[in-house]
């Protein structure tokens, strides 16, 4: 593991001959994907692996314009994800063309789906998950790596060995810039090691925005420990530990605290109101099989956690609805079902089933 990170770290090292032409580097690779795209690597070209790709794309899609981490788990969202191609509106396939680990050429094959804005938002609200307001922020990467030699800044000429934290910022939906390395720059290694936030901030002054991802990453027994601190305008948000086997692995976990902390302290929740317990009455009963039907389709519905009988008359049935979200985003999925017509108004506690 050592020889392996050294080979990484002086292959780093070797794009230092060339002048950087800006103060920062975002972490891009090749292409853009804008907030609603995603890009899935599959099997093949089969129905099957088309809608599993979709679902795939869909909860990276979720997870980025929420910045939720485990946006998958939360209620209602395996159901929908299960109806991702609903929500796409187009796609595409590229192959990819690789080298294998003897050298020989690989090939892949890679899904890209566009999803409708619209209707992604519209369940984004529906089951109660939290928008990371776009345009965000890119933070400064103010990262150590002693691998035995000493401690040494990652600056713009070694982006290289910061790929895999820049890679995963992108995924989490936000971007890292570096510092340009230069010689007083280094010299913040000496602050990052004795764990000097202050001291990096200061250093970052000449950077926008005034925020800083601060990262020690060290030999531990016989893997890696990363020390990571987040700041925000001088205010530390969040410091954590992480220790792994694989070096590239341990420089990833930054991007993931930094987001944790940014969505924590900028993430809203949506418009369609709060989640609780709504009483919900449906007209329409009239026999046992209307009740059922009433039933099965309510506990299918995303939003809906539990559902508790209250009372019953003739022809009308009155439920307690423990709801992801408010009884607006309840009224959206039932729109869109047509199981049960609504009553006049956004925040209706009346329906009739057809």
């Amino acid at each position: 593991m050592v020889r392996a990170f050294r080979g990484f770290w002086l292959a780093a090292l070797l794009l230092a001959s060339f002048t950087a032409t800006a103060q920062r580097v975002e972490g891009d690779r090749a292409g853009a994907q804008g907030p609603y795209e995603a890009e899935v690597s599959v099997n093949g070209q089969g129905e099957a692996e088309r809608n599993t790709g979709f679902a795939r794309g869909l909860s990276t899609v979720l997870a980025r314009l929420s910045g939720m981490r485990s946006v998958a788990g939360q209620p209602g969202v395996g159901q929908e994800l299960r109806r991702a191609k609903e929500y796409v509106k187009g796609y595409d396939y590229r192959q990819d063309e690789g080298v294998g680990p003897t050298g020989a050429p690989t090939f892949g094959t890679t899904l890209v789906v566009r999803f409708d804005p619209e209707q992604v938002d519209d369940l984004i609200a529906t089951v109660g998950l939290p928008v990371w307001p776009l345009p965000r922020p890119k933070p400064v990467l103010w990262l150590g790596i002693d691998d035995g030699k000493g401690p040494r800044l990652v600056g713009l000429p070694q982006a290289n060995a910061a790929r895999s934290v820049l890679n995963r910022a992108k995924e989490r939906g936000y971007g890292l810039g570096l510092p340009s390395g230069n010689a007083a720059e280094q010299a913040t290694v000496g602050a990052i090691w004795r764990g000097d936030s202050a001291a990096v901030a200061r250093a970052s002054l000449r950077y926008s925005p005034p925020m800083q991802l601060i990262g020690k990453v060290y030999r531990s027994g016989t893997g890696w420990k990363a020390d990571w601190t987040f700041v925000d305008n001088g205010k530390v948000l969040s410091s954590w530990s992480t220790t792994d086997t694989d070096a590239r692995r341990i420089i990833a976990t930054g991007a993931d605290g930094a987001a944790d902390a940014l969505t924590k302290r900028y993430a809203k929740r949506g418009t369609a109101g709060p989640p609780g317990d709504y009483a919900v009455t449906f007209t329409g009963i009239h026999g046992s099989d209307d009740y059922m039907r009433l039933a099965g389709y309510l506990d299918k519905l995303a939003i809906v956690r539990r559902i508790t009988p209250q009372r019953a008359s003739a022809d009308s049935v009155t439920f307690s609805l423990e709801l992801a979200s408010g009884l607006s985003g309840f009224k959206r999925m039932a729109d869109r079902d047509g199981v049960v017509v609504a009553d006049d108004g956004d925040a209706t506690t009346v329906y009739r089933l057809r």
